[in-house]
């Protein structure tokens, strides 16, 4: 029997604005699956949004939903997560909106070690903008804003998350869905920050202008510059160059998280207030 999404979605917003072949119609069925098979009631879940295609995701959730301002998501997230500790707090934004205008959100989030889940859909480009360099734009690709190629360095967003402190850091793609499931499912269980990249096509306004006219071409692309964590492990140092591993990348199960903190620092507090010490703080942290 097919897997019945319509319980999961706001059925009036269908069909969804995102364009044909879009890789983020298959997040976001990944995304309802992995929900459904935690077993968690929409009530308990908080989707938050950005600017950008992705942000149409807190649009078409059935569930607790906050649709923000550009490169926020991970700010008001965290007031969400804090104010309601025993929710579930998905993000869910693209590498513009989460590391560019909300690369500094981002990084805090991660260094915090704070319970939300990030779902950040790397299309390299900006899409809904109409094709503007982004922080994962590969070098030479043409775009609006470097129309002889793009020469930024790109950002590694995995590698950013772990060295700023996420416990949980995963990458995986839009042509693989259920091992996308799996991850997905693994970040929402983990407890922690969690940062999870997906390598999305945007056939429209990256691929038909760098040679990928649709959008098989350019999941093809997102093939060839990915492996598997266990193959990246056992290649050279020479061989992984322009490769990007997939897979979970990083768990620590041991790391504070934020709220838990937060919790505890305040138990200290109560009955204290102008009498709180620098040792009563030591009996948290």
């Amino acid at each position: 029997m097919a897997f019945n999404y319509d319980e999961y979605l706001r059925i009036n917003k269908m069909p969804t604005l995102w364009c044909w072949g879009c890789g983020d119609g298959v997040i976001l069925k990944a995304f309802i699956r992995a929900v459904d098979k935690l077993g968690i009631n929409k009530d308990d879940l908080c989707v938050v949004s950005g600017i950008g295609c992705s942000g149409r995701f807190s649009s078409y959730l059935d569930t607790n939903t906050v649709h923000t301002t550009h490169g926020r998501t991970i700010a008001y997230a965290t007031g969400i997560k804090l104010a309601n500790p025993d929710k579930h707090v998905v993000c869910v934004a693209g590498d513009g909106d989460a590391l560019a205008i909300g690369g500094n959100h981002t990084i805090h989030g991660c260094r915090r070690n704070i319970d939300i889940t990030l779902i950040l859909v790397n299309n390299f480009i900006y899409g809904l903008t109409n094709s503007q360099t982004s922080p994962t734009t590969p070098r030479g690709f043409w775009s609006v804003t470097m129309k002889q190629g793009n020469i930024d360095p790109t950002f590694n967003g995995c590698k950013l998350a772990e060295a700023a402190g996420a416990s949980f850091v995963a990458r995986e793609k839009v042509s693989e869905p259920k091992k996308m499931e799996k991850v997905i499912a693994a970040a929402l269980q983990h407890k922690g920050f969690s940062f999870v990249e997906i390598l999305s096509n945007c056939h429209i306004n990256l691929g038909r202008k760098n040679k990928m006219a649709d959008a098989m071409e350019n999941l093809a692309w997102i093939d060839s510059i990915t492996v598997s964590k266990k193959k990246y492990d056992a290649m050279s140092e020479e061989e992984r160059v322009n490769l990007l591993p997939t897979g979970i990348l990083k768990q620590d199960t041991e790391a504070e998280e934020y709220c838990d903190m937060y919790g505890k620092l305040k138990e200290v507090y109560q009955g204290k207030r102008e009498k709180f010490t620098p040792a009563d703080f030591k009996k948290v942290i």
